[in-house]
């Protein structure tokens, strides 16, 4: 019997072969074998129902295996009666069940749509991308298969893919693109999209030589392989985008939905059978972790590659989950049912007061260290075994939440810290390993792109513990968890304060403080190790600031807001937290001004000594944008529309850019963001996706200059004082720029040259 290693790239039911998988052997070949895989979903109800149930599943052809077991069941506490129905073929399970669910609306259910990739983890112990050996007759029938390395290894082995990346010329939402760029291996290619089947030709044979295992694009998802497989069929010419022939591509509709306050919008999905398709602009922070993290995402959710990358890390945080509770028995429940405890008013003031906040004290400081808890909230469910099934409504329990009327029952191991302590200790020791290895070490930015994966995963953990949708949601867990958190803050701050330090600042999982005569790294190692020793949870330095702003709000001066600051340290890099910059609306041109004033500003050793040089450079920054120097890409606005058009009242300026859109039939779904440039025509705003630039004599400079005097008087406020100071200083000639000094040799004052291409800059508008 043919026996191999190898690593699984892809796993997909199949209404002839059951099961398929595709295995990337280590000899190089691409194996495809199929197998039987029995699917099991539970039904509950009464007596009666299931008694129905029971004779309903018997006439069905094929008939699945019926009987009645016990199951845990994590929100009762305790093992359910259930008819379990196995069906012993997976692509029949999930039909079978919709008749099911349609017929016997009464009946709970549980396991009942659960990722097909999810079940053979916890049946095999092989997830996509494991490192496996299998063995297969001689018609790829797979005989078995078995793991050789867990999804918690620090340094899984090197899968050789066949990568192909694809790429448009240009932004094919604004303009229609010349042609594709390839690239395979060390091999680049120029596709022309004309003639369209030229272009069909060649790629077919680019796609059969070097057979990808993953296809990496750009607008992948949006327009490249919607547009191929458009024209392949009005071509009658086939395109091997999948390697199972015999099956179309999959596609997901886009969507929007509402979730915690926002409209989240999910863009449409092309997924490949065989191989895999990574849209880079339609993945989830790929921006943040790339490829490596991609891949470990994949390895420890258990999702396939290519949905791994579109999934969002509450999906992830589900299915890690959802793998413990099928390896435990634990039912999953497929619609929640369960309701909150009934609590008075009282009650529910203490559970609903969050994390704890101290409101900083307002203005530039020096000299402030910052200590975070290690991922607070993972290590707090970990540590004190927070979760669904472990919450006891009973204010005599022995182990009682601080300030809650519930206990936490200590006799059992809940789902989430189960699915949590692996993927915490294995992002500790990715950035101890991260922090070990030298600059050049090629293993440096591989684990800490992994571990930036494992972060957010951990960091989305905690809201989902309270998503009253979420499989293992439950708000009794949650507010606990926040309870125990403003717990371990207020024991740091004690401990801090009798050290003799001084509390600037308390935000959820950080403090900021100081000391009169300057932090001592030894003193603060002290501290830090006191710290974990009364709270239990790792404590650790992120940074001893130079010199440290905490902002005002924008309302009240008198007032700090707590997650608004920005501070230098001591080697001259830069915290920025809640400004312009940071805020995914500001035009890129003036997030790179504020940059280079913050920049300027961690330069000095007194930021007050920069603020000169700092007016200048701003003169010389608003002097480009009313010369019409500034490429328009540059001032784009990125907004997102909050609800459907002819839901608005009153239109915002996203909202007018989208109704232009839709009168050149650019659909746009709320989620979604709209690109724009404020101008002074009659609806104020231009849509970049339009197509043709916009005519620079309507660009509103004004109104940049405005957004731009507004995003860097936040920053220099406590040197320069209010917006209306500001302005009085670079407008210090009867309303005109003044002329500015030659300048400092300073590297962030290199004045802005024009465009060696004008195309898309402004012309000359104005001069001063």
């Amino acid at each position: 019997m043919p026996e191999c290693k190898g690593w699984l790239l892809d796993l997909f039911e199949d209404s002839e072969d059951d099961v398929v998988l595709y295995i990337i052997a280590r000899d190089g070949r691409r194996l495809r074998l199929h197998t039987c895989f029995p699917v099991t979903f539970y039904a509950r109800g009464s007596n009666t129902e299931l008694r129905t149930l029971w004779r309903f599943l018997s006439s069905q052809s094929p008939k699945p295996v019926l009987k009645r077991t016990r199951r845990f069941d994590a929100f009762t506490r305790q093992d359910e009666t259930v008819l379990e129905v196995q069906v012993q073929r997976a692509f029949l399970q999930r039909p079978l069940f919709e008749r099911v669910a349609k017929s016997f609306p009464h009946l709970t259910f549980d396991d009942a749509d659960i990722q097909l990739s999810l079940r053979f983890a916890a049946a095999t112990g092989v997830f996509p991308l494991a490192h496996c050996t299998v063995s297969f007759d001689e018609g790829d029938t797979l005989k078995s298969i078995s793991p050789l390395e867990k999804a918690w290894a620090l340094t899984p082995s090197r899968i050789p893919f066949r990568v192909m990346t694809i790429a448009p010329n240009c932004d094919p939402h604004r303009t229609l693109p010349e042609r594709l760029e390839i690239d395979c291996g060390r091999s680049h290619y120029q596709l022309s999209l004309f003639p369209e089947r030229g272009l069909l030709v060649n790629l077919k044979a680019l796609l059969e030589r070097f057979d990808p295992d993953i296809l990496l694009t750009s607008w992948g998802d949006t327009w490249l392989l919607p547009y191929l497989l458009e024209t392949s069929e009005k071509h009658s010419l086939p395109l091997p985008l999948n390697r199972e022939s015999r099956k179309e591509v999959r596609w997901q509709k886009e969507r929007s939905y509402f979730s915690y306050g926002r409209v989240v919008y999910r863009g449409q999905q092309v997924q490949l059978y065989g191989r895999c398709h990574i849209d880079r602009r339609n993945a989830v922070l790929w921006d943040d972790y790339g490829m490596e993290g991609t891949l470990e995402a994949c390895r420890v959710t258990a999702l396939p590659l290519q949905v791994s990358a579109r999934s969002s890390p509450g999906t992830g945080i589900s299915s890690i989950e959802i793998l413990t509770a099928l390896r435990e028995g634990i039912l999953v429940p497929w619609q929640k049912q369960q309701a909150e405890m009934v609590k008075p008013a009282s009650e529910l003031f203490l559970a609903d007061q969050g994390g704890m906040v101290y409101q900083p004290v307002v203005g530039v400081h020096k000299n402030v260290a910052q200590i975070d808890f290690v991922s607070l909230y993972p290590s707090i469910m970990v540590n004190f075994n927070i979760s669904p099934e472990t919450i006891i409504n009973d204010p005599a329990a022995e182990n009682l939440v601080p300030t809650l009327g519930i206990g936490i029952d200590n006799s059992i191991t809940g789902i989430v810290p189960k699915s949590l302590k692996p993927l915490l200790m294995k992002r500790i020791t990715l950035k101890k390993e991260t922090a070990r290895l030298e600059a050049w070490d090629p293993r440096r930015q591989d684990f800490a792109r992994r571990a930036s994966a494992l972060k957010w995963l951990l960091v989305t953990c905690f809201g989902y513990l309270g998503y009253k949708n979420a499989r293992f949601g439950r708000i009794e867990a949650h507010q606990a968890v926040t309870a125990y958190a403003r717990e371990l803050l207020l024991r740091a701050k004690e401990t801090a304060e009798a050290a003799g330090y001084e509390i600037l600042h308390m935000y959820v999982d950080a403090l900021w403080i100081r000391k009169e005569g300057g932090i001592d790294k030894e003193e603060l190692d002290t501290l830090l190790e006191e710290i974990q020793l009364n709270t239990g949870v790792p404590i650790a330095l992120d940074g001893i600031y130079r010199w440290l702003v905490f902002l005002p709000s924008r309302q009240n001066e008198n007032r700090s807001v707590p997650n608004r600051y920005f501070g230098a340290f001591e080697d001259g890099s830069l915290k920025i937290r809640g400004i312009a910059a940071r805020r995914g609306d500001t035009p890129s041109y003036i997030a790179g001004v504020q940059d280079r004033i913050l920049k300027m500003l961690a330069d000095w050793p007194d930021p007050a000594a920069a603020i000169p040089d700092i007016i200048q450079y701003l003169q010389q920054s608003i002097r480009l944008l009313k010369a019409g120097r500034v490429p328009v890409q540059e001032l784009l606005v990125s907004q997102q529309l909050g609800r459907k058009l002819d839901a608005y009242t009153t239109l915002p300026a996203a909202a007018r850019a989208a109704l232009q859109l839709e009168g050149i039939g650019k659909h746009l779904r709320p989620g979604q963001r709209v690109r724009f440039v404020y101008t002074r025509q009659k609806d104020g705003v231009y849509a970049w996706d339009l197509g043709n630039a916009p005519d620079p004599a309507i660009i509103d400079v004004d109104q940049y200059v405005k957004l731009l005097i507004r995003a860097n008087s936040e920053i220099l406020q406590p040197w320069v004082g209010s917006e209306k100071d500001l302005v009085a200083r670079l407008f210090a000639s009867g309303g005109q720029l003044a002329l500015p000094r030659q300048p400092k040799a300073h590297p962030a004052l290199h004045a802005r040259q024009p465009p060696a291409n004008p195309c898309g800059a402004l012309a000359i508008i104005r001069t001063i």
